[in-house]
C-alpha cells in the first residue's frame, strides 16, 4: 500500500452533504490519509439550498469561514460546492481543496479533483480511479477479520455476503427481479454456504423478504436494523461477495475484499455510467455477473482511497513546499 501520511498537525476538515454515498467516500480518503479529521455537514436553507452549487453560502454557516482554517478540506455533494470554494478564497494557497465527483462549474477552484474512471471529466488537477473510495481499508478489514462481529463468528464456513442497495433513480427492481434473487440465493445456499445479508437505506421490504425465503432454514444472518449493522465483518469473513448492482459505491466496497464478487443487476431501467463501471471491472477479473452458480477466483484487492490519498499526499506537500 502506499504511504499517503500528511504529518503530524494538519488539520483536515470533511464538507458533509448528509448524504451517506457522499460522506462514505470522504471519510475513506480521511482515514486512509492517515490524519485526525473533523466531520460538519452543511445544509443550507432556501434560497441558498436551491442556488447550490452556483449560489454564496448560508450567512448563517459564517463561523465556518472564521480562523483558524482547515490545511485540507475534502467535500462531496452539490451543497457542499459553495462552502469549499469559500474555504478556498478565504485561504488562498493555505487551504488544500479536493472535490470527490465533477464540482461542474466550479472545477478551476479545486486543487484536486476526483472522479470514476467512467466520468469523461479528465486535466491536470483531476485523477481518476476504477472503483470510488470508502473505509474499508485493508487494515480495517483485517481488524474485523481478528475480531468479527459475535453475530457472524459461529455462521459456518464458506460464508456469502448478500449486500442488497434498492431503487436508484433509473433503476428498479421488478417482480421477477425478486424471484431472481429468492433463487440466487437459494442456490448459493445450495453449495454449501452461510449467508450474512445486510440491506442498505434503500432496500424494499420486498427485496429483503426475497433473501429470507430463499435463505429458509439455511445457516444466516439477515440484518434486521437492530443493533449496529456489521457490515465490516461481513465484508472481512466473506469468502464470496453477490452484491446488487445499482450502486457503485457497494460494487466497489465489495471488490476491496479479494473474495470472488457476484453482481446480480437489476433488470428495470437503465444502468448508464455503473453499466460501464461493471463493464470495467469485469474485465478487469475483478467481478463477474451472477448467472446461478459462485465460483471461486482471484484477484487483487482493490483500495482506491490509498491511491486517492496518495495522490493529496503528493500534491498537498508540493503546494505547501511552493508557499514556503
Amino acid at each position: 500500500m502506499q504511504d499517503a501520511r500528511i504529518g503530524e498537525g494538519v488539520r483536515v476538515l470533511l464538507l458533509g452533504s448528509g448524504k451517506a454515498g457522499h460522506e462514505i467516500n470522504a471519510v475513506g480518503v480521511a482515514e486512509a490519509l492517515g490524519a485526525s479529521y473533523e466531520l460538519k455537514r452543511v445544509n443550507p436553507r432556501k434560497p441558498f439550498l436551491w442556488m447550490s452549487p452556483f449560489g454564496p453560502v448560508d450567512p448563517r454557516d459564517a463561523a465556518l469561514l472564521r480562523p483558524p482554517l482547515p490545511d485540507i478540506v475534502l467535500a462531496s455533494g452539490r451543497v457542499t460546492v459553495p462552502y469549499l470554494r469559500a474555504l478556498k478564497r478565504a485561504g488562498g494557497a493555505r487551504v488544500f481543496a479536493v472535490f470527490l465527483q465533477d464540482p461542474r462549474f466550479a472545477r478551476a477552484s479545486m486543487d484536486l479533483i476526483w472522479v470514476p474512471e467512467h466520468d469523461r471529466h479528465r486535466g491536470p488537477n483531476v485523477i481518476a480511479t476504477l472503483t470510488s473510495p470508502h473505509p474499508f481499508s485493508p487494515r480495517r478489514l483485517a481488524a474485523a477479520r481478528a475480531a468479527p462481529d459475535a453475530r457472524l463468528a459461529e455462521l459456518p464456513t464458506p460464508r456469502c455476503a448478500i449486500v442488497l442497495g434498492g431503487p436508484s433513480g433509473a433503476q428498479h427492481f421488478t417482480a421477477a427481479d425478486l424471484t431472481r434473487m429468492t433463487e440466487a440465493v437459494r442456490a448459493i445456499v445450495g453449495q454449501g454456504f452461510s449467508i450474512m445479508a445486510t440491506p442498505s437505506r434503500r432496500t424494499p421490504p420486498e427485496l429483503l423478504a426475497a433473501v429470507r425465503e430463499g435463505l429458509g432454514d439455511a445457516p444466516g444472518f439477515v440484518w434486521d436494523g437492530s443493533g449496529e449493522n456489521p457490515y465490516a465483518s461481513i465484508l472481512a469473513l466473506a469468502d464470496a461477495v453477490l452484491v446488487t448492482g445499482d450502486s457503485a459505491n457497494m460494487v466497489g466496497e465489495a471488490t476491496a475484499t479479494g473474495a470472488p464478487v457476484y453482481v446480480f443487476e437489476p433488470s428495470g431501467g437503465e444502468a448508464g455510467k455503473l453499466g460501464q463501471a461493471i463493464d470495467a471491472l469485469e474485465r478487469l477479473g475483478a467481478i463477474r455477473r451472477f448467472a446461478g452458480r459462485i465460483e471461486r477466483f482471484a484477484y487483487k484487492p482493490i483500495d482506491s482511497s490509498s491511491v486517492i490519498a496518495a495522490e493529496i499526499a503528493r500534491r498537498f506537500a508540493r503546494a505547501r513546499a511552493a508557499a514556503a
